[in-house]
């Protein structure tokens, strides 16, 4: 029989250039529904048996999912990752019609400039060694300032040296694009190299860890967390909230929409339009705070 969640998660990887963590979410939600048709049936699972999939089938198994403690937005999660298996199993006609819990969509919750700044001090400060602190500093102002997502920021490598006025971001499926470099964090990230005890070639991370290897993203959010404690910040005071700062703060000084979309790497414009959202919750915090009849 077909292992048809690792052919899955190959044609995810291979043709859909999914990210590595999304490939892994896919295939894992993909051995959990082989498995539970597989009971559920009383039989085997391969892709005839899936093509009889029915929406009661899937009803059935997002209840098991959701006894096991799922929320509403994982569970979404989780049936359009099935929908998507069974359509790839047997084509666009073996997603069963079934509509998802209902999801509140989140509005991204950006800091104040001020915050931004004070956070990337904090977390410099609090390292031990010179040259991780100009690391850290260089990497968090450049989330800041450019609106990377961490990962992006990771993936850098030392190609993008000498600096310019531009740097080039691989995004998610491989989507290049070409964002502006601030003078003012170039010149950390200069700092940082320059203080920097390693050598750099041009396939080497930009951003590399204590030991010379490449930096993990958890090292960073626990410098974060570290420091938001200590600034007595919010908890949703992550590297990600300062790409969402950056975004907001854009479109408060007047930046065009679509402009925002290729500088946030959005494939739709409907990603970029929650920022305007934020803008006008903004808006409204400070009509209510300042206005005597609010």
């Amino acid at each position: 029989m077909e292992d048809l969640p690792d052919l899955y998660a190959a044609h995810l990887l291979r043709d859909r250039r999914r990210s590595v963590h999304t490939v892994r979410a896919y295939r894992a939600t993909a051995a959990r529904l082989i498995s539970f048709l597989g009971n559920h049936w009383g039989g085997g699972v391969d892709r005839a048996a899936l093509s009889a999939t029915t929406a009661s089938d899937l009803r059935a198994f997002l209840a098991q999912r959701r006894g096991d403690g799922l929320s509403n937005a994982s569970a979404a999660r989780e049936l359009s990752a099935a929908r998507d298996f069974l359509g790839w199993a047997n084509g666009e006609g073996g997603r069963p019609a079934l509509k998802g819990p209902r999801v509140r969509k989140g509005v991204p919750r950006p800091i104040a400039p001020h915050e931004a700044i004070a956070l990337a001090e904090e977390v410099a400060a609090g390292s031990r060694v010179d040259w991780v602190g100009k690391r850290d500093w260089a990497l968090l102002l450049l989330l800041y300032g450019a609106g990377l997502r961490i990962g992006e920021a990771l993936a850098l490598t030392a190609s993008v040296l000498p600096l310019g006025e531009t740097i080039t971001v691989t995004g998610k499926r491989d989507k290049m694009r070409i964002v502006p470099l601030l003078s003012q964090v170039r010149e950390t990230i200069e700092a940082y190299v320059a203080a920097m005890p390693w050598p750099l070639a041009r396939d080497t991370p930009l951003f590399l860890g204590l030991r010379g290897g490449p930096l993990a993203p958890g090292v960073v959010r626990a410098s974060v967390r570290t420091a938001r404690a200590s600034l007595g910040l919010s908890d949703r005071t992550t590297p990600h909230a300062l790409r969402h700062s950056f975004a907001t703060h854009l479109l408060g000084r007047g930046a065009d929409l679509r402009a925002l979309q290729e500088l946030l790497g959005h494939a739709s414009l409907g990603s970029t339009q929650i920022y305007t959202a934020v803008d006008a919750a903004h808006l409204l915090d400070v009509y209510r705070g300042a206005h005597p009849r609010a």
